[in-house]
């Protein structure tokens, strides 16, 4: 845009323009000044989308809603005309350069830089929501590092532009993929960012909107760490000389030319290079990061009413799979390619659930565990406790809480034999563990997880807590160790710990941790355990025993190359049934079965597309009983035998996603969480259109499926206690037997 005044000058209102800086949101953006030399930066709105029916109209309410506004991280509105022949928007100058413009030219930022970019940016947005408005298009764009912190720019153009309107979850998946693109420099890894980050920012990129933290829980969430405060500078001494250097430029330019100057080229990559909000979803969802779960933000606490009576059940119909997902195995004692041999695919079809009671409350749940008695419902206000034949509250509730609750990266739920635990929040303690009486919903104990690692000297770790789970009278907590200082590079491996707790006392038996610690696989009996490495990119990982027996000495390991996303940090991806481990390896294909004692292999099956695209599979995971493993597989799950592999069903979806690929087992997205479990007799799994599976275990035909059409944006997050599935949507908990009946 070389003339953007209407008068062909450069200028624009009482504007004289100094120089491009950058696009943003539809709109060109300039430095300029004032006839009486006040700087200001001028976003001149896109001769298309001035000339669109109804943009002018929403234009000015946009910036009156923006002219309201304030905070430490937004840029004010300082002036805008909406009727002139070129729409206009001006803005205090803030001195400073783009975020895409440091990135390219100095590199990621540096982990304690990345927390200051997050923090300011998720203040900004919640004084925007807060006011009930959104930004619209957060990008490495539109945001600019000060010396104070960033900015957010383009404040009442984006949420003019039209339809579809953007929303505060949009904003909010802006915002992680600015911050990605930090860390990483624009590849969509969420390997890049460091553990203290990885979390909460993985959540905003979460494929449902309904699943990302607001705003407000970003902010509370990195003040919850406590870590150390930056001193000095929060950036580069390369980016603030970058600002230094810009500065001047707009000053001479002001000062010289009275503004009629050249118009120096932008310092930044032109729009369309950038990687959209699809495109971005999908790669993280095909990739080493893969992300799903719920992050919801309310409390539950309220009663319930029965179901309307009815009946579900009964076998589903049987096809031929039309999914080019569908499994192809190699039985375990063949050398030679895959073949088609055994049985015959079949196509899920069931009637809707009939459920047992559905009750609502005055908050969301974001965890859910249960008995086959009691289900524990924790929200952002507290923690209570349900009869799950009737959905009554039992016991008074507690105030525990869990900020960000069950996660594809987080579990921090569990039960066993009579007690409830809990990684959880009080308001005066943070990272507590704590254990409930499912008789009487009272604290057993609760046991704060240090800070400070105990072994003296000055180092300072914080334990974050990935998930519980409890193994006869030991409970295990697993996850990261926080780094305090230093920057972070995406070649480094994180550093994980597993953490023992005497089950009946909460006091500590022993820790231990290292690089060779991810993923914690915790068997529901016995003194042997499971963990992946965490490993740099195109390095061979491995799976390892720990002696649990032994304080957690290492045990036998089993090399898995060219299998890195396995490693990815998360929920286990592993499997324990009859004494076997069971893992990924190969180029993610096949599946291994190891003695869990000893490392021996056992068996393995490999598994091929039927279209002969490269297959990854799901987590496995294991019936009740241990005698079935059951492999997810794109479209496909396979249940094995797992004496010997022997493959006994295999049961497939059809139709399309909600995001319009085919679709496919939630536990087959190469994803960690609960995504699928079993009760004696019956498999439970999601899919990626938002239904719930109740799968006969013998057969593999389908009892019921669920996917609660009253609220289909919403989203659900479940469990299952004795021989019910606990489901828990928006603010209502429903309950469903197993045989739907």
């Amino acid at each position: 845009m070389d003339h953007p005044g209407a008068d062909g000058a450069h200028r624009i209102g009482p504007y004289a323009l100094l120089g491009r800086q950058s696009t943003v949101g539809g709109g060109e953006v300039f430095a300029a000044r004032t006839d009486e030399g006040r700087l200001v930066t001028v976003t001149v709105v896109a001769p298309e989308l001035a000339a669109d029916p109804g943009f002018r109209d929403r234009f000015r309410a946009a910036v009156e809603a923006a002219r309201t506004l304030s905070g430490a991280f937004l840029v004010p509105v300082v002036d805008a005309d909406a009727d002139a022949p070129v729409p206009w928007l001006a803005t205090e100058f803030t001195a400073g350069v783009p975020l895409r413009q440091a990135v390219d030219r100095h590199g990621p930022l540096s982990e304690p830089a990345l927390r200051v970019l997050a923090d300011g940016l998720a203040q900004a947005l919640a004084t925007l929501h807060a006011a009930g408005t959104v930004h619209g298009e957060v990008s490495p764009d539109s945001v600019l590092l000060t010396m104070d912190g960033p900015r957010i720019t383009a404040l009442g153009i984006v949420g003019a532009t039209g339809s579809p309107a953007p929303s505060p979850t949009d904003d909010m998946f802006d915002l992680g993929s600015t911050v990605l693109f930090a860390a990483s420099g624009g590849e969509p890894d969420t390997g890049a960012l460091a553990v203290s980050l990885r979390e909460v920012i993985g959540g905003c990129l979460y494929p449902e909107p309904q699943d990302r933290p607001t705003a407000e829980q970003l902010v509370d969430y990195l003040r919850r760490q406590d870590l150390p405060a930056l001193s000095g500078s929060w950036l580069p001494p390369a980016v603030t000389a970058d600002m230094a250097a810009a500065a001047a430029a707009v000053g001479s330019v002001s000062a010289g030319d009275g503004g009629q100057g050249p118009f120096p080229p932008p310092p930044v990559i032109p729009p369309g290079t950038g990687i959209s909000r699809r495109k971005l979803i999908v790669g993280l969802a095909g990739g080493a990061a893969v992300l799903g779960g719920a992050a919801a933000a309310l409390a539950f606490s309220g009663d319930s009413s029965p179901a309307p009576d009815g009946r579900a059940g009964g076998p589903g119909s049987t096809a031929r799979p039309t999914s080019p997902s569908g499994v192809r195995s190699t039985p375990a004692s063949s050398a030679s390619p895959s073949s088609t041999d055994g049985p015959e695919s079949i196509v899920l079809a069931g009637p809707d659930a009939a459920k047992a009671w559905s009750g609502a409350g005055k908050h969301a749940p974001n965890c859910l565990e249960a008995s086959d008695k009691v289900v524990m419902v924790v929200t952002n206000t507290g923690t209570s406790f349900l009869d799950a034949a009737t959905g009554k509250s039992m016991f008074p509730e507690l105030n525990t809480t869990s900020f960000l609750g069950t996660t594809s990266l987080t579990y921090p739920t569990a039960y066993a034999d009579g007690v409830f635990y809990l990684l959880c929040d009080t308001p005066s303690q943070s990272g507590m563990l704590a254990a409930f009486d499912a008789a009487s919903g009272k604290v057993k104990w609760a046991t704060k997880m240090a800070d400070v690692d105990p072994g003296g000297g000055t180092h300072a770790a914080r334990y974050l807590s990935n998930y519980v789970a409890v193994a006869g009278n030991t409970v295990y907590v697993c996850g990261q160790m926080s780094r305090t200082s230093g920057s972070f590079s995406p070649e480094s491996p994180t550093t994980g710990y597993i953490r023992a707790f005497n089950a009946a006392t909460g006091k500590g038996l022993w820790r231990v941790k290292g690089t060779d610690i991810n993923n914690v696989l915790v068997p529901p009996s016995g003194s042997h355990l499971l963990a992946t490495s965490a490993v740099p990119g195109k390095k061979p990982g491995r799976v390892q025993m720990i002696d649990a027996g032994k304080k957690g000495a290492r045990g036998w390991k089993v090399s898995v190359p060219h299998a890195g996303y396995y490693f990815t940090t998360g929920w286990p991806l592993t499997c324990y049934a009859a004494g076997l481990f069971l893992f990924a390896g190969g180029n993610g294909d096949t599946l291994f079965a190891v003695d869990a004692t000893t490392g021996s292999e056992k068996w393995h099956r490999r598994f091929d597309a039927k279209s002969g695209d490269q297959v990854q599979i799901g987590a496995p995971f294991a019936g009740l009983d241990g005698a079935t493993v059951y492999v997810p597989v794109g479209s496909d799950l396979a249940a094995l035998a797992s004496a010997d592999g022997t493959l006994q069903w295999v049961a497939t979806l059809g139709g399309a996603s909600d995001m319009g690929g085919s679709n496919m087992f939630k536990a087959a997205l190469r994803t960690s969480g609960k995504s699928a479990q079993c009760s004696a007799d019956t498999v439970f799994a999601t899919d990626s259109a938002k239904t719930l599976w109740a799968i006969d275990a013998a057969t593999g035909r389908a009892r019921w499926k669920y996917s609660d059409p009253g609220q289909p944006d919403v989203g659900f997050l479940w469990t299952v206690g004795g021989d019910h599935v606990f489901i828990a949507s928006h603010l209502t908990v429903t309950a469903i037997a197993a045989h739907g009946r």
